[in-house]
C-alpha cells in the first residue's frame, strides 16, 4: 500500500513535466486522464483509511481534510480548464500548486512531515538573520547607486548600468551566488579598476560571511528541531 501511494504521488508531481508548458508535452488528454486515476487512487486511499479509523478521530485529523480538499480543488481546476480549452480560451492550471500536498499528508509520509515541521519551526529563527543580511544588500545597491548612477555606464549589450535602484538589488542578489561573476562588476572597472574594492567587499561580506553565518543558523536550528520534537505533536 505505502509502495502504491508513494508512485501514484510520484506520477501525480511529475506532471507537470508533461502539461503545458511542458518540457516533453503530451496531449492534454493523456495528462488529464492520468491526473484523473491518481485523484482516484488517492480518494480511495482516504476511504479505506476512514474505513478503519473512528469517524471522530477521521475528520479531527487535519491531514485527511487537506487531502480532500486537495482533490477537490484538483478536480475543479481540471474541469474549469478542460472547458476553457474546448472554447480556445487561454488558462493556467493553479491547482499544481497543491500537489505537495498529498505528499507531506498521507500517513505514510510520517518522516516527510516531520522535516517539513523542523523547516516551518526554523523559519522564524532565521528571520533576524535574513533581515540583516537584505539589510546589508539594499545598503550595498544604495552604495552603488551613488556611485555608478550619473556616470552613464553602460553594459556590454548597450544597456545603462547601475541607474535603476530595484534592479541593482537584483543584481547583486545574483552576485551573491557569484554567477554573474565579474560581468556585473566589469563596466565599473573598464572606468576605474579602484571600483573593483567596492565588488570585493561586497562578496566578501555578503557571500563568505553572511551566507555562512545564514547556513549556520539554518543548520543548527533545523538539526535541533529535528531532533526534539513539540511534545503532544501528531504525525
Amino acid at each position: 500500500m505505502r509502495t502504491a501511494t508513494y508512485f501514484f504521488i510520484f506520477l501525480n508531481l511529475s506532471l507537470a513535466l508533461f502539461e503545458e508548458p511542458a518540457v516533453y508535452p503530451l496531449p492534454f488528454l493523456a495528462t488529464s486522464v492520468l491526473e484523473v486515476l491518481c485523484l482516484l487512487v488517492f480518494l480511495g486511499r482516504l476511504t479505506h483509511f476512514a474505513k478503519v479509523t473512528l469517524h471522530n478521530v477521521f475528520w479531527k485529523d487535519t491531514k485527511n481534510i487537506c487531502i480532500m480538499v486537495a482533490i477537490l480543488l484538483s478536480l475543479t481546476d481540471l474541469a474549469i480548464y478542460g472547458v476553457l480549452r474546448l472554447y480556445d480560451v487561454r488558462s493556467i492550471r493553479w491547482s499544481r500548486i497543491v500537489r505537495p500536498i498529498f505528499l507531506i499528508n498521507f500517513a505514510e509520509s510520517r518522516q516527510i512531515r516531520r522535516a517539513f515541521r523542523s523547516i516551518r519551526n526554523t523559519l522564524p529563527e532565521i528571520t533576524y538573520v535574513f533581515l540583516l543580511f537584505m539589510f546589508s544588500l539594499l545598503m550595498f545597491s544604495l552604495m552603488a547607486l551613488k556611485l555608478f548612477g550619473e556616470r552613464n555606464l553602460q553594459t556590454a549589450e548597450g544597456l545603462p548600468y547601475f541607474r535603476n535602484y530595484l534592479e541593482i538589488v537584483f543584481d547583486l542578489y545574483v552576485l551573491v551566488t557569484t554567477a554573474n561573476s565579474p560581468d556585473v562588476m566589469m563596466p565599473a572597472f573598464d572606468f576605474s579598476s579602484w571600483y573593483a574594492l567596492f565588488f570585493i567587499a561586497f562578496v566578501i561580506i555578503n557571500t563568505y560571511i553572511f551566507m555562512s553565518l545564514f547556513l549556520a543558523v539554518v543548520y543548527n536550528n533545523y538539526k535541533k528541531h529535528l531532533k526534539v520534537m513539540p511534545g503532544g505533536a501528531r504525525d
